[in-house]
């Protein structure tokens, strides 16, 4: 029964943005589940890296490397991946940047940046994986949001502005793609130990104050998000779109 409900055997995944942290560890987690992975990012050899952990666990996979602020890339990538799998089941788009900075600072550049990466690559992904997922009639989508897209936060207002964005997105396509049977579903973390955030992490006084915030009073760890995303992934969400779990260690019910 539960292997029935959350396995993933037969079923192939597309994790976008997948070559460290949060990514890396939720094409794991669908590896480990039973899917087999494609991953994608613009680091080369960060890329291959994942590609060849998943190889390891027994599952077949490729790396692409896209930049999904170029429409072209985003093509190309899926149309290798459909070329290679024959198929795209599940999609996940973790891809991201956080440009942080007060309002009176962050310039026209910074907040054109944010966007073009962290919306409209995420919306093209949708969008060029989504029609092949209504060709079959079924698929799986999961947008990586932030907490930051449902509480303010300050220095964060173009970053806090493009999550919110993702989270009314998510809403919009699971009431388009549910006709065909596909769910559109959103995960916001909280704030977790990677890359992303390692230097506003290292400010103890900043740390202190993230930490006080947060009623589990502890970070995330990218295994946090494993059991979420097969949850989405899988047939145990069948009945579930348009919704985001926020992963956050409680920061979203102040």
């Amino acid at each position: 029964m539960i292997e029935e409900l959350f396995g993933l055997k037969g079923k192939v995944a597309l994790v976008v943005g997948a070559s460290k942290g949060l990514g890396k560890t939720m094409a794991l987690s669908l590896a480990g589940a039973g899917a087999d992975v494609a991953v994608a990012s613009r680091s080369k050899s960060l890329i291959e890296q994942t590609r060849d952990e998943i190889s390891d666990l027994g599952k077949k996979s490729m790396a692409v490397v896209t930049d999904i602020a170029k429409e072209e890339d985003i093509a190309r990538m899926v149309d290798q991946v459909v070329n290679e799998f024959k198929k795209i089941d599940i999609l996940v788009n973790n891809a991201g940047i956080y440009v942080p900075g007060m309002a009176l600072e962050v310039t026209g550049e910074d907040w054109d940046k944010t966007f073009s990466v962290n919306l409209k690559g995420f919306f093209l992904c949708c969008s060029m994986v989504g029609k092949h997922m209504v060709e079959k009639k079924s698929g799986k989508i999961i947008n990586i949001a932030s907490v930051l897209g449902k509480r303010a936060a300050q220095a964060s207002s173009a970053y806090s502005a493009s999550k919110a964005a993702i989270i009314q997105l998510t809403r919009s396509l699971a009431l388009e793609f549910a006709p065909y049977n596909i769910n559109v579903n959103a995960i916001g973390p909280g704030w977790f130990e990677t890359e992303m955030v390692e230097e506003e992490l290292s400010n103890p006084k900043t740390r202190k104050l993230f930490l006080k915030k947060t009623p589990l009073r502890r970070f995330g760890v990218p295994e946090d998000l494993g059991g979420a995303v097969i949850f989405l992934a899988s047939k145990a969400s069948d009945f579930m779109t348009g919704e985001t779990i926020f992963i956050d260690g409680g920061i979203s019910i102040w």
